[in-house]
Parts: C-alpha cells; sequence; structure tokens
C-alpha cells in the first residue's frame, strides 16, 4: 500500500457516501438537500520518529500530556494527516448568517463529524487489511480532551486542551499554518475538518513548506472582526472560553446540534491561503 492508494480510499469514499450530503431528515432548508458537506480531502504524511513531536509536549505548546505516536503506537512508523474542507453549500450559508451558525454549518459540524469518523475507520481498517497495526487516536480510549481547567499535570493546570491535536498534527504533516483564530490555513483554507492515523506502514514524509508556526496568517483581523462575541483579538489570539461560552449557547439552541464558524467564513483564509488563491 502507498500513499496514492490510501488518498484514492479517502477521495472514493468522500466523493460515494451518502452521509456526505445534506439530507431532508436534518431539516436543513430545501436549497441545501442534496448539497455536499465536504470536498475532496488534501493528505500529509509525517514519520513517527520525528524528533518534532518532542516540541509538543512543551508547555507553552500543549504539553507534557501530549502523546507522541510511537507512545500511542510503538511499532509506527508514519502519521497520517488530512485536511475536509467543506463545500461551498455549507461555507456560503454560514457567510449569510451574521451571528448565530447557519443550517449547513451545524450539519457539517455535527453530522460531518460522523462521516468523518467513518472515513477514519474505513482507512484504519483498509490499512490494517493490508498487515499494518494502525491506530486512530482521537478514537481510542486512552484519548482525552478538557474544556474546563483541572488539577495539574506536570506541573501544567489543564484547560482546553487534549492529548492528541488535530491542528498540530496537521502542522507538522505539512498540511498548513496557524491563524489568529487557531485554526489552521491550509491550501484548501480553513473552513474544515481534520484527522489522523497512526500506523507502521511506512510512506514517504511530506516537506513542510514553511518555517513559523503562522507563516499563512496576514493578521489582517477579518477573522477578529467576525467573531460574533469578540473572542479572537490581534493580539491576543483566541480566547477559548469566550468561544466555549457561546458554543455552549447553540448547543442549547439547535440542540441536539451546536457549532459557530464565524471566524472560517469571510475571511481571505476561507477557501485557500492568502494571497495565494486563485
Amino acid at each position: 500500500m502507498d500513499k496514492k492508494e490510501v488518498i484514492q480510499i479517502a477521495e472514493d469514499f468522500i466523493e460515494n457516501s451518502a452521509d456526505n450530503r445534506i439530507k431532508m431528515e436534518s431539516k436543513a432548508p430545501s436549497e441545501l438537500v442534496g448539497e455536499k458537506i465536504y470536498d475532496a480531502p488534501i493528505f500529509g504524511f509525517c514519520e513517527a520518529s520525528d524528533e518534532v513531536f518532542a516540541i509538543l509536549k512543551e508547555p507553552e505548546v500543549i504539553g507534557c500530556h501530549f502523546r507522541s505516536p510511537r507512545e500511542w503506537l510503538p511499532t509506527a512508523q508514519t502519521v497520517i494527516s488530512f485536511f475536509l474542507p467543506y463545500s461551498e453549500a455549507v461555507k456560503a450559508s454560514n457567510r449569510e448568517q451574521k451571528i448565530w451558525p447557519s443550517w449547513g454549518w451545524l450539519v457539517g459540524r455535527v453530522e460531518g463529524h460522523r462521516l468523518l469518523r467513518s472515513l477514519l475507520l474505513q482507512l484504519e481498517m483498509n490499512i490494517k487489511k493490508a498487515g499494518y497495526a494502525t491506530i486512530v487516536p482521537t478514537l481510542d480510549k486512552k484519548f482525552f480532551s478538557i474544556t474546563e481547567p483541572i488539577e495539574e499535570l506536570c506541573g501544567e493546570p489543564l484547560a482546553f486542551t487534549s492529548n492528541w491535536s488535530e491542528r498540530h498534527i496537521a502542522y507538522l504533516s505539512g498540511l498548513g499554518t496557524f491563524g489568529l483564530s487557531k485554526g489552521l490555513i491550509t491550501e484548501k483554507g480553513i473552513a474544515g475538518r481534520f484527522g489522523s492515523l497512526v500506523t507502521e506502514l511506512q510512506l514517504e514524509p511530506n516537506q513542510r513548506p514553511y518555517e513559523i508556526y503562522n507563516a499563512y496568517c496576514t493578521k489582517c483581523g477579518a477573522c477578529v472582526k467576525q467573531c460574533p462575541v469578540k473572542a479572537i483579538s490581534i493580539e491576543k489570539g483566541k480566547d477559548h472560553r469566550l468561544c466555549g461560552i457561546f458554543l455552549d449557547k447553540t448547543a442549547e439552541k439547535f440542540k441536539p446540534r451546536y457549532g459557530c464558524g464565524k471566524c472560517q467564513v469571510n475571511v481571505p483564509c476561507e477557501s485557500g491561503i492568502p494571497g495565494q488563491n486563485k
């Protein structure tokens, strides 16, 4: 199994899955029914033994609780990361709404996340079938993600963190760099979702076409203006607490869905790298 085969499995899955279409039972507006949730994924690869993973254990990055690829799978050779860009229909619907998330975005966030999990399981199954041990960290019982402050670990107070970060993994895999909103700007933009696997299948790593963590962000301030609760600033970046409070409100209003995504639309990095958009 090689890179092309891995990518082809994902592309076929997203293209052909009935769950990649907004359904009538979601109660979405009629003009959104039948539209895609995601466009084709883009992929990045990095070596599981790359020393750069040690940086993620630094307290100013993620912290000592971050588990490196070989802490998830001792025989790991490669980390596979991918980005699923939201379709134009999903992004356009959220551009129209100024405060609350659009129905298209809510479906993309919740039903889209289920589809993301299904894709991860599909890739895991196929790579295992080819004879290579593989694990999806975010679906493993050892994975944790927290939003409220808890007791310290290694002398670090934990809040708004996890022991495996899809965005940081995507960054190390050459997929993109961080913006003010803490989202990752890829060649297909910032509006979408990330997934990753750790596997003993050996694949050639991507070159990282950047040297600093925020190389693609121009600090234009568009995401600052877009945020309905002023949780982003040019000086301090994103306040996860304010963002989380608003997400809780959307969960109450749109139960069983939630989301926002305003910082990912109506911005120069919505669908590409600022200055490089075609």
